[in-house]
């Protein structure tokens, strides 16, 4: 048994480069004078946008999928894994746990988002088509059944 699949690992590679657009965006963006709020909204875009188009392509392999149901699909999983999982999560961890380093909650709630993330990607955003296996070339089709 595989610990870690193929797909996995491009999904955790896809990961790492989409948080580093995310983080360095930000910083630049910051630092030439860009507010905050506005700095993070473009940074964290770019790295979804970025973050889609590899998972897309590169890590679930979805090119012949249709591109806008794909697109609707990523940005409601992603926004309601951020927005609203995450949040539970931290909420949750916090008050199971009162006084805890704040980057803990912060860290349950990304490890949970990852998750979130991962199968929902891969079961409803770039899932396979379901195809219908081929019948054998030499079989001829029978005819229905007789009333």
């Amino acid at each position: 048994m595989k610990l870690i699949t193929g797909t996995q690992l491009r999904f955790g590679l896809v990961g790492v480069a989409n948080t580093l657009l995310d983080a360095l965006g930000y910083a630049l963006l910051v630092t030439l004078g860009v507010p905050m709020f506005v700095a993070n909204f473009l940074s964290t875009s770019a790295g979804m946008a970025l973050s889609f188009t590899l998972n897309r392509s590169f890590t679930f392999r979805a090119k012949d999928g249709d591109v806008r149901r794909q697109a609707i699909l990523f940005f409601a999983v992603t926004a309601f894994g951020l927005w609203v999982v995450q949040a539970l999560v931290i909420l949750g961890v916090t008050k199971a746990f009162p006084g805890i380093h704040l980057l803990v909650p912060k860290a349950a709630g990304i490890a949970v988002g990852l998750v979130w993330n991962y199968v929902l990607y891969h079961k409803v955003v770039f899932r396979k088509p379901h195809r219908e296996p081929a019948a054998p070339a030499n079989e001829v089709p029978s005819d229905p059944p007789l009333r």
